[in-house]
């Protein structure tokens, strides 16, 4: 991966926000983004989601309630995320973390409309969910 563009702003300030699952950023250049933890999630660099080529993105479903269980900070360029379904592998650096704030409108847009033409949900798929008619209360 490239090192870091010189101009690339840094985050003076990282937090975490359980309850709402939002990751707050603040950068070097004043610029402030609340990054939900399912749009960090889906828009992963790792390998496993990004693929090895354009055309390749594996679509992440079921991931609306998805969290952060810790972040682990990559030498000054990036952090590594470990999300609670078990992913780990995305390295995010400043400048995608830059990237995904700048364009979080037009990416969720673009995550919401792949997963509904793939008629897929953001939702934990459940197997053992109440049978239809039923409403599960005796």
């Amino acid at each position: 991966m490239a090192g870091l563009d010189r101009k690339t702003p840094i985050p003076t300030e990282i937090k975490l926000h359980q309850s709402s699952r939002v990751m707050d950023l603040t950068f070097s250049d004043g610029r402030q983004f609340s990054l939900p933890y399912e749009l960090l999630r889906v828009y992963s660099p790792s390998a496993e989601v990004r693929g090895h080529g354009p055309g390749q993105e594996v679509l992440q479903t079921g991931k609306r309630d998805v969290e952060i269980v810790s972040v682990e900070p990559m030498g000054n360029y990036a952090i590594k995320p470990a999300f609670s379904d078990g992913h780990d592998t995305g390295i995010y650096s400043w400048d995608y973390l830059y990237l995904l704030g700048e364009h979080q409108e037009e990416l969720w847009q673009e995550y919401l409309r792949r997963i509904e033409s793939a008629g897929a949900s953001r939702e934990v798929a459940t197997p053992a969910a109440a049978p239809a008619g039923g409403c599960g209360h005796h």
